[in-house]
C-alpha cells in the first residue's frame, strides 16, 4: 500500500496570498475547518470540525514553518496515529505551484490504513478545491 499522498496545483495567484490561506488561522478557517493554528514551530493546533458527525477532531504539532514550506503532524481524532502533512509553494511564472505530501499512513494498521489513505486522499482534494474557490472568491488574488 502507498504511504504518502501527493497532490500539485498550480495557482494563478501570488505566492503570498496562497501562503497566508494556508497557514493563518482566520483564512484556514474560512476555507477548511475552524482551527487556532499558528505557523509556529511547536505549537498544538486543533482542527474543530463543524460536522462532528462526520469528521473527527485533528490535533497536531508545528514541526516547520519557513517562508513557502509548512510542515505539521497530523492526528486524527480517537486516534494516536501520527501523520505527517507537508505544504510547499514555488513563485512560478504566472502564479504559484503548490505542493501537498501527506505521509506516514502505514502507520495505521491494516484495512484501517486503506480506508485511512481513501479518506485523505479524497479530503485532499476536496482542499485543493476549496483552497483554490477561496483565493478566488473571497482574496479576489487573480
Amino acid at each position: 500500500m502507498k504511504d504518502q499522498i501527493v497532490k500539485e496545483h498550480i495557482f494563478k495567484h501570488s505566492i503570498d496570498k496562497i501562503w497566508n490561506a494556508i497557514s493563518i488561522a482566520e483564512e484556514i478557517s474560512t476555507w477548511f475547518i475552524p482551527t487556532d493554528f499558528k505557523a509556529e514551530v511547536g505549537y498544538n493546533y486543533t482542527f474543530n470540525s463543524p460536522d462532528k458527525e462526520n469528521c473527527e477532531q485533528i490535533t497536531g504539532t508545528v514541526k516547520q514553518a519557513t517562508p513557502y514550506t509548512l510542515i505539521y503532524t497530523w492526528i486524527v481524532g480517537n486516534t494516536n496515529i501520527e501523520t505527517t502533512v507537508k505544504w510547499q509553494l514555488e513563485k512560478i511564472e504566472g502564479g504559484t505551484k503548490l505542493y501537498l505530501e501527506h505521509s506516514g499512513i502505514s502507520n495505521y494498521i491494516g484495512e484501517t490504513a486503506v480506508t485511512m489513505f481513501t479518506s485523505f486522499n479524497g479530503g485532499w482534494d476536496n482542499c485543493i478545491n476549496e483552497l483554490s474557490g477561496y483565493l478566488t472568491k473571497e482574496v479576489h488574488a487573480g
